[in-house]
């Protein structure tokens, strides 16, 4: 009976195992989606491109189903995962050519049995890389290329193979304690790399520096464990990565995609289906619907992340001050608020547009505001909790000043709830961007977006359905990709939790 229990713990605990689940199950999802996107149902006809990816996902689920067998029975019988079934994971690494980005995670996770947070980085930053080259290769097929494209994609390669190379250091050198000096050097060119968009370049970059500088001991274990917390949450993590691929994507589509492509018209090339050269197909105006949801990524990711840094330090800082002080400047903060909060955040947004006009910088201003009285209630409550905490009291007796105390030591340790909510709020502003849009009150309807793109694309919804379901398969990815995120942030945050 004891020996049932260990064997369900290391199962429970063991991150291959669970991680071989997930694999498992999203590749037989997408193995059913491919069959049954397979057959033209119109022409009677098989597409043969999609049923090859139909049979290479089929074979995938089948060896992880095996594979997870192999883990299983290596935790009942010796407590752990023998080297010879980790050899197995190697296979697995080729599915990164057909995009399956759960098999080829599940992969780097098997074949490494020290896994630190920086290899873990490393390895989905030498993924980003993958996806960000294959997304990029696909233009080759297109008329012409803009002029930087070969030198990008040579920088391009040039970075995949230099992450490969730190994932083999982190390997060998790294520990979760520390990390040998000379890898402040790598470090320092990995948050250069990082400029690139790719965020676990950046956070690699700066793990590798703090541990080979071995600055704060105290703090280093504490990021540890979040970090820790956070990569043990697989769904955490398919979304950071999803986030990180679109940010890096529409920081590098500027040199590797043609702007041309997406905006202008081309009469010969109307409503194509998905091909080589189109690789989603075109719109009733000829346009590359590919080049547009690429470009699309850029204003979604902007409009969504300053309409929620803007209320966050709107919002935080009146909370703060309202928490802090109370009584007379609590009601005055708290009761205009109210009245803001009254006004639905959609009706609120639409008359600022509606009076300013439909651009960018206007739907941003119209989504920031409605958003500050949740903002300032959440830092307010926090606020008000840590006021009266020991280390607040003495910061008086010290002589501190108010705007010290709030700042210094009262907000910094009022962040996590608020870092949390802002991530998990980014989602819901990207849905509000797009419904603006796809009302002609967000951005310009010339302008590659989301939601424009989905307006088109929704009266050609039962002739060419894909022109609507691909802007909206991105917009619930990425929304899907911060609720996951932010689940798992608050998960790792949450001071309660073991």
């Amino acid at each position: 009976m004891k020996n049932s229990l260990h064997v369900k713990l290391l199962l429970k605990i063991t991150q291959e195992y669970v991680n071989s689940h997930f694999t498992f199950v999203f590749s037989l999802l997408f193995s059913l989606l491919f069959l049954a996107y397979s057959y033209n149902f119109s022409t009677q006809s098989w597409r043969p491109i999609v049923l090859i990816f139909f049979v290479i996902y089929a074979i995938t689920t089948a060896y992880v189903g095996f594979l997870t067998l192999r883990i299983k029975q290596d935790l009942a019988n010796h407590n752990d995962i023998r080297k010879s079934t980790r050899l197995l994971g190697y296979p697995l690494l080729l599915t990164i050519v057909s995009g399956n980005i759960f098999s080829t995670s599940f992969a780097f996770l098997l074949i490494s049995k020290s896994k630190t947070a920086e290899y873990i980085f490393a390895a989905y930053a030498f993924i980003t890389q993958l996806f960000i080259i294959g997304i990029s290769a696909l233009n080759l097929f297109k008329p012409y290329v803009t002029d930087t494209f070969l030198l990008a994609m040579g920088l391009f390669l040039f970075l995949a193979i230099f992450y490969i190379v730190m994932l083999i250091l982190c390997t060998k050198f790294v520990t979760s304690e520390a990390a040998p000096k000379w890898m402040l050097f790598p470090g320092i060119l990995l948050l250069i790399a990082s400029l690139t968009g790719n965020l676990f370049a950046t956070l690699l970059g700066y793990s590798l520096i703090q541990k080979a500088r071995k600055s704060n001991p105290s703090t280093i274990e504490k990021w540890q464990r979040i970090w820790e917390k956070i990569l043990r949450n697989t769904m955490a993590v398919f979304g950071l990565f999803f986030i990180v691929f679109m940010f890096s994507l529409s920081i590098t589509s500027s040199w590797t995609f043609d702007y041309d492509f997406a905006i202008e018209n081309n009469y010969g090339a109307l409503l194509q289906t998905p091909s080589l050269e189109y690789p989603l197909g075109t719109d009733n105006y000829g346009r590359d619907l590919f080049s547009r949801i690429v470009f699309g990524a850029q204003i979604s990711l902007i409009v969504g992340l300053f309409s929620t840094i803007i209320p966050a330090l709107i919002g935080g800082t009146l909370g703060a001050f309202s928490g802090y002080y109370g009584k007379a400047t609590d009601n005055i903060i708290m009761r205009s608020l109210d009245i803001l909060y009254a006004i639905p955040g959609i009706l609120l947004a639409i008359a600022i547009i509606a009076a300013f006009g439909a651009n960018t910088i206007n739907l941003i201003i119209a989504l920031s505001v409605g958003a500050i009285p949740t903002y300032a209630r959440t830092m307010r409550a926090n606020v008000m909790q840590l006021s009266n905490f020991e280390f607040v009291e003495s910061a008086r007796a010290l002589g501190a000043s108010d705007a010290a105390i709030i700042f210094k030591h009262i907000v910094p340790n009022s962040l996590a709830p608020m870092i949390v909510k802002a991530t998990l709020t980014i989602g819901g502003a990207v849905i509000s961007t797009s419904s603006l849009s796809f009302l002609g009150l967000g951005i310009e309807p010339h302008i590659p977006e989301w939601g424009n793109i989905l307006k088109v694309g929704s009266t050609y919804l039962e002739t060419h359905s894909y022109v609507a379901i691909f802007p909206g398969l991105c917009i619930m990815l990425l929304v899907l990709s911060f609720n996951f995120l932010g689940d798992g942030l608050r998960d790792a945050l949450d001071p309660k939790s073991n």
